[in-house]
């Protein structure tokens, strides 16, 4: 257990290397922070930490970095997360408040704010596909053999596809097929389209299987589309003192490459839940570098998409949450408002 000396020192020191990216003295700290007291004691405080396993010392300097361990005490006890000014929260309400068809492309600007005010790489999914509730399937006759079927979520997504046929299909078989999915299905999950839905209509249609067939088939084919996932800001990435390092801004570039490494990042957490992983907090070996800030938002009990930043170990975790948590509460804020 840390005295509030060190636990103050400790948060300075960390302060410090997040501004800087330089091992931190205790110089420095008396200097700028701890006028009060002698660098003796403050270099003493800073082996104490040292060997507690908060602080590490880099072969080529005298000063101290923050450890893993550091930056986990930092960030669940030493912080408080107000970190935005008045200037990004107006910035944050022009963005947002923009008048939006859907949640994907909210969640784009979303993702995209996030970035340009942090100044780090984020990333995005919506909520997935199969999960979504069905607001309306409509069939619309194209030709005597085929037709095209949409279908409309209630967080906004809209799929299309084009359905074929081996035998011809006349305007009151779709207005039967419209009338009939909606009955059966609107309200429901997308992955209600499956195969006993097709036993289902099959038999209570009687239509030939070389309509019904074909419908549920490429029905299904839209909701196994892959999830999008959204990125912004990887350039900016590159400015940061870590990337001079090759092998690091090759590992970063793979992780931003590799789509099963994105969806690890953003498959954490709960609703409205932020959630940070430190180096080796990570499961994924190639993440051990680095810090992945997460959060989803939700309608009600709805997960809705998750938003991430990924950047270095020394990243402002302040700035990064503060922003986070305001822009989470206008999305929430949008959504309930739009649903009135």
């Amino acid at each position: 257990m840390l005295d509030d000396r060190k636990r103050k020192i400790l948060k300075e020191i960390v302060d410090e290397y997040i501004d800087t990216a330089e091992p931190v003295s205790s110089a420095i700290i008396v200097e700028k922070y701890e006028r009060d007291i002698s660098s003796a004691t403050v270099r003493n405080d800073m082996a104490e930490l040292e060997k507690a396993g908060y602080l590490e010392k880099p072969h080529t300097s005298a000063g101290r970095i923050p450890s893993a361990k550091g930056y986990r005490l930092y960030v669940d006890e030493l912080l408080k997360y107000d970190n935005i000014s008045l200037e990004e929260i107006k910035y944050i309400q022009e963005k947002l408040e923009t008048k939006m068809t859907g949640i994907e492309e909210l969640t784009k600007i979303a993702t995209t704010t996030l970035s340009e005010i942090t100044h780090y790489t984020t990333v995005s999914i919506g909520p997935k596909t199969s999960k979504q509730i069905i607001d309306e399937i409509k069939f619309v006759l194209l030709g005597s053999r085929m037709l095209m079927g949409i279908i409309v979520t209630d967080t906004g997504l809209v799929r299309e596809t084009i359905i074929k046929f081996d035998e011809d299909i006349v305007q009151d078989q779709v207005d039967t097929l419209n009338y009939f999915f909606n009955n059966r299905l609107k309200g429901e999950p997308l992955e209600k389209i499956d195969t006993s839905f097709e036993e289902y209509i099959f038999k209570e249609l009687k239509y030939s299987v070389n309509i019904i067939k074909p419908i549920i088939e490429q029905m299904k084919k839209l909701i196994e589309e892959e999830e999008n996932i959204y990125l912004e800001g990887a350039n900016k990435s590159f400015e940061l003192p870590e990337f001079k390092s090759l092998e690091l801004a090759k590992n970063f570039v793979n992780i931003l490459d590799t789509k099963e490494v994105m969806l690890d990042i953003l498959d954490s957490g709960f609703a409205e839940d932020i959630k940070i992983y430190i180096g080796d907090e990570n499961d994924n070996e190639e993440l051990k570098d680095f810090s992945i800030v997460t959060f989803k938002h939700s309608i009600g009990d709805k997960d809705v998409g998750t938003i991430g930043i990924i950047g270095p170990k020394r990243m402002n975790y302040s700035k990064v949450i503060s922003v986070m948590k305001y822009i989470s509460k206008k999305l929430k804020d949008n959504f309930e408002n739009d649903g009135k």
